[in-house]
């Protein structure tokens, strides 16, 4: 059960319609960053993505995608070959199991073709919810949840939207708090934000557009005190 909120009903409306707000004026043009042409290169490359950068990612399937254009070439390609052309996303192993076994169950259950449910997409080895999210908002349009990935989970935390210790119970509480017609644009600024603004490390609190809305104690990342706060209160430590 998520932690009781610290805002009313009331007040947490009024705090989402502001945030949805300042992820129009921050992103009005945010989309997935994977790099893709089709429904099978985005599964492919969403899988890929766990545990890796976006960045990492696209560079892999560049050549990849070039290589394998059908499920057929994926299962055709001995496994340690797989491996190694992927190796640099980490996990690689587990990876190469995961996108051969989709693609035979494409083959054998799907006629070849990537699902388009979520109860479907669900089945394939490899695809949790956050993959078929991805899947069905960018290539279907159909808004069937909220991807949760590292930096949605940050920020939905930051932000006072979720206070659940997993990706799945975040994405139902958000679920519960950003209107349907949003979850889709909503997943893509949001982690368009945790990358550029709201940062694990040291977040980017000058420059964030929802500022006035986060009480989030991580703030002190980003505002460090001052040089002789910070010397005096190492003195005392001695």
């Amino acid at each position: 059960m998520s932690p009781k909120s610290r805002f009313s009903s009331q007040e947490q409306a009024r705090r989402v319609k502001q945030i949805l707000k300042g992820l129009d004026k921050a992103y009005p043009n945010a989309r997935c960053a994977l790099q893709h042409r089709n429904a099978l290169e985005l599964l492919i490359a969403t899988i890929l993505s766990a545990q890796c950068t976006d960045e990492r990612v696209n560079l892999v399937t560049r050549e990849l995608f070039q290589k394998y254009r059908t499920p057929e070439d994926y299962l055709k390609a001995p496994r340690n070959v797989l491996e190694e052309e992927i190796r640099s996303t980490g996990f690689y192993r587990n990876k190469a199991k995961n996108i051969q076994g989709a693609c035979q169950m494409l083959v054998e259950k799907f006629g070849g073709r990537v699902p388009d449910t979520m109860e479907e997409l669900i089945q394939l080895p490899g695809v949790a919810r956050k993959t078929a999210n991805v899947v069905l908002g960018v290539i279907f349009g159909k808004a069937e949840g909220i991807v949760v990935d590292t930096h949605v989970f940050r920020v939905a935390h930051r932000l006072d939207l979720s206070h659940s210790d997993t990706p799945e119970k975040v994405e139902s509480d958000l679920m519960g708090l950003i209107p349907r017609t949003r979850w889709i644009s909503f997943s893509h600024q949001v982690i368009q934000h945790g990358r550029q603004v709201c940062k694990a490390r040291r977040p980017l609190c000058h420059t964030c557009v929802l500022e006035k809305v986060c009480q989030s104690s991580d703030k002190v990342l980003a505002f460090p005190p001052p040089r002789d706060q910070r010397l005096s209160e190492r003195g005392s430590r001695q």
